[in-house]
């Protein structure tokens, strides 16, 4: 039995949301999404690695019917292209503020290959039960950090709510690469501090982006008070690659 109920017309959004964050990020989009009558479903993430989050995703496209347009925010971007990959139902691929890796990147050494990414500074960790380390932005640098654009308020309960990623996950590669047969679009800040711009632009380029928008005094999460240009994006991603028609 499919997650959601299907359309006739329009393929299934999920959106896949990254570390430090968790599925309410997209709240937004969502709300438009569904007012359009798109079936929708934003993952929860495990964020417990590279393999393990991809294969979660595989597993919950293998119970969604139809077309799927996959959105992903930030490491939620490493799990779209390599959850997506080989499945033919995957109709697009959305980057927000996204890693899109080759093959054998990690999300770590794409962060920090061009500077600006300020990231590290902010971390602080908790031992895992069992081993391992989870990482956290600290509650009084996240607005800054991850946030910038959101009003403080917001960027507080979002401090408080996050997800912690396991650290290793940083250091493990990608094994596959859906934007070299899926097409892709891209949405990012200018003022990114946890990807930087540049490396927005080169993954956008290296990926043949359909549309590339960078929005400016944008930070990185910078989908939440522009949700209405993630939607418009999504849109015309479903649009193009699946036919549907927004309502």
């Amino acid at each position: 039995m499919s997650i959601t109920a299907p359309s006739t017309d329009k393929p299934t959004i999920v959106l896949v949301h990254g570390a430090f964050a968790e599925s309410s990020s997209w709240s937004g989009v969502i709300t438009m999404l569904v007012d359009a009558g798109y079936p929708t479903i934003a993952l929860a993430n495990p964020l417990r690695g590279v393999a393990f989050d991809c294969d979660y995703l595989r597993a919950t496209l293998a119970d969604i019917a139809g077309d799927v347009v996959l959105v992903g925010h930030s490491y939620g971007g490493v799990v779209i292209s390599g959850g997506g990959a080989g499945n033919p139902n995957v109709k697009a691929l959305v980057f927000v503020g996204a890693f899109a890796p080759e093959g054998g990147e990690t999300p770590g050494e794409l962060a920090n290959r061009m500077p600006g990414s300020s990231l590290a500074d902010t971390l602080t960790s908790v031992n895992v039960p069992g081993g391992g380390t989870d990482l956290y932005i600290r509650q009084d640098a996240y607005h800054a950090q991850f946030a910038a654009d959101s009003p403080v308020e917001v960027a507080a309960v979002m401090g408080v709510t996050q997800r912690p990623i396991l650290e290793s996950a940083f250091g493990e590669p990608a094994t596959d690469a859906a934007w070299k047969s899926v097409p892709s679009w891209f949405l990012f800040g200018a003022l990114d501090r946890n990807i930087p711009a540049a490396m927005h632009r080169f993954m956008a380029e290296r990926a043949g982006s359909r549309r590339t928008v960078e929005l400016e005094g944008g930070s990185h999460t910078v989908g939440i008070p522009e949700a209405a240009r993630v939607f418009e994006l999504i849109r015309e991603a479903a649009d193009a690659t699946t036919g549907s028609q927004a309502g």
